[in-house]
């Protein structure tokens, strides 16, 4: 018995949350979202979720709104990287990490094209 009781947060299943999160950016007119399925690519989490906005100020916002409906969803506060600048947030909730880009920085990154299709290093199936 541990000397001192533990107590975990019971968190939202993966699914659900992408769906709010989705739902979030839909709602937001966010631009080109793209979902990518990282479970078995990465221990980082199981999905990333790539969106634009059009302007810094319209990343802000959504970046605002997907952070208050997670924390209204049971996620508490989740990681947040990128909000003064607006160029570029990460919100990451563990299961699921979300960039929201500003245009000309997406298209520089180029995320979905690094973590969409197998890396060099990776084996393909035979």
């Amino acid at each position: 018995m541990p000397l001192h009781p533990v107590s975990r947060a019971i968190r939202p299943d993966v699914e659900a949350t992408v769906r709010l999160i989705l739902n979030g950016l839909d709602d937001m007119k966010a631009e080109e979202i793209v979902e990518i399925d990282l479970r078995g690519k990465s221990a980082i989490a199981d999905v990333m979720i790539i969106a634009t906005g059009r302007v810094a100020r319209h990343v802000a916002a959504i970046s605002d709104r997907i952070a208050k409906d997670l924390k209204e969803n049971g996620h508490g506060n989740p990681r947040i990287e990128g909000v003064p600048v607006c160029d570029w947030v990460l919100i990451d909730t563990g299961d699921v990490i979300v960039h929201v880009f500003r245009p000309e920085v997406r298209a520089f990154y180029n995320l979905e094209k690094m973590w969409s299709s197998g890396r060099p290093n990776e084996l393909l199936p035979s």
